[in-house]
């Protein structure tokens, strides 16, 4: 698979779209990043099954990236919760260490599309609810969020997303603010990015078929354009983060959320 002009165009505009994307909704692009991808590849003859779980390596693989720009933006606005992410990024690690290195490798990538699509529409309609936690409630203590980790780390890395649609969310139900819990999923995306992206080159070592350009499950040529173009958005979408208001924060990261889930499970349905 040749990188001509038209690819590396494809390629700038979704890492400009996904990196503003990460900083505006503390998603890592993810949610963005494995249609696209998917539907690139398709189009230059990756086979479906093989193409869902590159792509959804691959986004992974960007995250690493985008979270660098997007947490630097928020840490200078004071948003990240530093202690939730001390206390979230040991379960983290060992979910997605789980999740990449064995239970990846043993589903089909239509079946990874489809997981993909289910989870993510149910974390939408848990956003658009925008049901109100109990006053009392906090997040957990050391050993709960451990789990919560292990949780996010896991889910991470069968869909190629950073966490925050679950860590958003998750946080938001224990009283953690939009901003900063926006801002503190920010941050999340670089541990989970770096033990999924571990395990999805070990795991992808060895299999048939890889396009040119492969490093395990992620296609290098993808990871170097989008994360390239997408450092420079990130920030801006930190900004626009903290100038939007709650209500319309939530709506925004729904909406796009059910576009995209309903995409892959066409694509796992059809495959």
């Amino acid at each position: 698979m040749s990188l001509e002009p038209l690819l590396i165009l494809e390629l700038a505009v979704l890492g400009i779209a996904t990196g503003f994307l990460a900083g505006l909704l503390g998603i890592g692009g993810g949610m963005v990043m494995v249609p696209f991808i998917t539907i690139i590849m398709g189009h230059r003859g990756v086979p479906a099954d093989l193409a869902v779980k590159m792509a959804i390596a691959t986004s992974m693989a960007t995250i690493i990236f985008t979270s660098i720009s997007s947490v630097r933006a928020h840490h200078k606005r004071g948003a990240v919760r530093w202690d939730i992410v001390r206390r979230l990024s040991p379960g983290i690690v060992i979910g997605s260490l789980v999740g990449s290195l064995g239970v990846f490798a043993l589903l089909k990538g239509t079946a990874l599309a489809i997981f993909f699509a289910l989870f993510v529409g149910f974390s939408a309609t848990q956003m658009f609810l925008d049901k109100k936690p109990k006053p009392t409630r906090q997040m957990p203590g050391t050993a709960g969020q451990l789990g919560a980790g292990g949780v996010i780390g896991f889910i991470s890395g069968l869909v190629g997303a950073g966490g925050g649609f679950i860590s958003v969310p998750f946080m938001t139900w224990c009283n953690v603010a939009i901003h900063n819990a926006v801002a503190t999923s920010a941050a999340l995306g670089f541990p989970i990015a770096v033990a999924n992206v571990a395990g999805y080159i070990v795991s992808g070592t060895n299999v048939q078929g890889l396009p040119a350009g492969s490093f395990g499950y992620i296609w290098l040529p993808a990871l170097v354009v989008i994360a390239a173009c997408s450092v420079f958005t990130a920030p801006l979408g930190a900004k626009a983060a903290h100038s939007l208001p709650v209500k319309k924060l939530k709506r925004v990261f729904a909406s796009i959320l059910y576009l995209l889930a309903a995409y892959m499970l066409w694509k796992g349905l059809a495959g």
